[in-house]
């Protein structure tokens, strides 16, 4: 396991994200933890040198911390760091909070503390509770010895909150898909500028980019034959200067073998594999993604009233970000959904594109 100063102490530059432990029933996301299973990764992780665990309130409705808890008693406290958060939506009640995840962890302390989930639409609850007050009382007490927020704001959000004190450290999401298609470069910038130490969460875009298309696949695999295609996302966080520890939410054993294997030396990417990363990740976007332009041509000949630029929005979404898009077809403002598609063809004949946009319909209609 390789390692990073922090402050006056070393943490591993893999983390355990405890948002993702086996579950009894893996087809039931609300499941019981395994709590068997559960330890033996934690345990596994413990041995091979990881020493930063992170846990939230709100993970797996507070099992996660209860697991986590149950199974560090039985290390010395001084040889490991937990974080865990506290999330302002869950239980307002910051002081009840904090109080049950100590006992929930078994600790008389938090190493790493964070608000949880900073948001566009909840940084003034943040700010107006008077929770990061007494989170810093509690720091200057000792019973939280480092103080930071995890983000998933935006930009000027991000850099409000950012400006607030002088954090600890922060968390935020980032893998190459987001530093190039999304405002993750600007993010990172921010916290660099503050100097402030970044957590990184999504690493592999909750297992997306463990897998991309074949020719994506392809290229990465003849330039590094030994390398897995996760193990790439891990290496470009890596590479990032700012970048601390490297989150990673390990369910199962195989995960846990090759990013210990990612981690046993530091083979963060060299500039040649960046940009042959980039490469990859233009070819997986190309292949997963419609290129859709919203120009709403299609619309007009439709017979169904099918808003089919914001259905094509989300079937992208759905083949980048996994089955949870899904959930906003119910939002899109439309006369007719994608299964009431009758593939007669009249969108296509307006579209300058050329999408086969019934084809696309009838595979969100099946979804």
């Amino acid at each position: 396991m390789i390692y990073k100063s922090f402050q006056s102490i070393q943490l591993s530059r893999l983390g355990l994200g405890n948002m993702r432990l086996p579950l009894q029933d893996a087809a039931n996301p609300k499941s019981p933890i395994d709590y068997p299973a559960a330890h033996e990764i934690i345990d596994r992780a413990y041995e091979q040198g990881i020493n930063y665990f992170d846990t939230a309130y709100v993970y797996n409705d507070g099992d996660s911390e209860k697991c986590l808890g149950e199974c560090m008693k039985k290390h010395p406290r001084d040889s490991f760091y937990l974080a865990t958060k506290f999330h302002i939506g869950a239980n307002p009640d910051y002081k009840a909070v904090f109080e049950e995840q100590l006992a929930r962890l078994q600790t008389d302390h938090i190493d790493f503390y964070l608000i949880h989930c900073l948001m566009d639409n909840n940084i003034d609850q943040y700010l107006e509770s008077s929770c990061i007050d007494y989170f810093l009382e509690q720091k200057a007490k000792g019973r939280i010895t480092y103080l930071g927020f995890s983000s998933h704001a935006g930009v000027q959000t991000l850099e409000r909150f950012a400006d607030h004190h002088a954090w600890d450290f922060a968390q935020l999401q980032i893998n190459y898909y987001d530093w190039l298609y999304g405002t993750t470069k600007e993010e990172y910038q921010i916290l660099a500028d503050r100097n402030i130490p970044i957590m990184v969460m999504e690493p592999v875009r909750g297992g997306r980019l463990a897998d991309l298309a074949p020719e994506a696949d392809a290229l990465l695999q003849k330039a590094h034959p030994d390398w897995t295609i996760a193990s790439w996302a891990l290496r470009f966080v890596e590479s990032l200067p700012q970048v601390q520890v490297i989150l990673s939410g390990m369910s199962t054993m195989e995960q846990m073998e090759d990013n210990l294997h990612t981690f046993s030396e530091d083979t963060a990417l060299e500039n040649a594999d960046k940009e042959l990363l980039f490469e990859a990740a233009e070819l997986f976007k190309s292949q997963v993604q419609v290129p859709c332009t919203a120009c709403r041509y299609c619309c007009s000949g439709c017979p169904k009233g099918i808003n089919i630029p914001e259905f094509l929005k989300i079937y992208n979404a759905w083949k980048v970000d996994g089955p949870w898009a899904l959930n906003d077809m119910d939002k899109v403002e439309s006369e007719g959904k994608p299964s009431d598609c009758i593939a007669c063809g009249a969108c296509m004949g307006h579209c300058p594109q050329n999408i086969k946009i019934p084809e696309y319909m009838k595979e969100l209609g099946d979804s």
